[in-house]
């Protein structure tokens, strides 16, 4: 079973263009400022200043998502979680907010509305689930 990963960023939260260059990051495994700048401006119905990209790979270095190496004359910067571990916090995030409602009468009217395909994939989630515990908790018994 997939797990989380071990690092999480500071802060999951991510505005528009956070996201979408955090996205060109992934693309392009490691980036500078120049390199988001043109990708962005390749789309010639886009205006943004040089000086913004360099404001949000530094947000999005404050939060956790990205890290920053010099080389030579430049800085570049590369990301600290992949797509998928942030897919992953991102639906985990989803999920607990969803659960900290806490009210038992909520869940099972969203769980009720679920078509079937949901509902089988419920069905694998939990096995997956009784899987991964059993082989977390050791054998009691006789011959254990």
């Amino acid at each position: 079973m997939g797990q989380l990963p071990n690092y999480r960023p500071k802060q999951l939260s991510l505005g528009p263009l956070e996201r979408e260059i955090l996205e060109i990051v992934w693309s392009l495994d490691a980036v500078t400022v120049r390199d988001v700048h043109q990708q962005i401006l390749a789309d010639p119905s886009r205006e943004l200043a040089y000086t913004s990209v360099t404001t949000v790979l530094k947000r999005l270095t404050n939060k956790g998502w990205l890290a920053c190496n010099r080389q030579d004359k430049s800085f570049v910067w590369h990301a600290l979680v992949s797509r998928a571990e942030a897919n992953a916090l991102f639906a985990y995030e989803q999920l607990h907010q969803f659960l900290a409602v806490g009210n038992p009468d909520i869940v099972a009217a969203f769980a009720d509305q679920l078509d079937q395909t949901s509902v089988d994939q419920l069905d694998s989630i939990a096995q997956k689930l009784r899987q991964a515990r059993q082989q977390r908790t050791p054998p009691v018994g006789p011959g254990a």
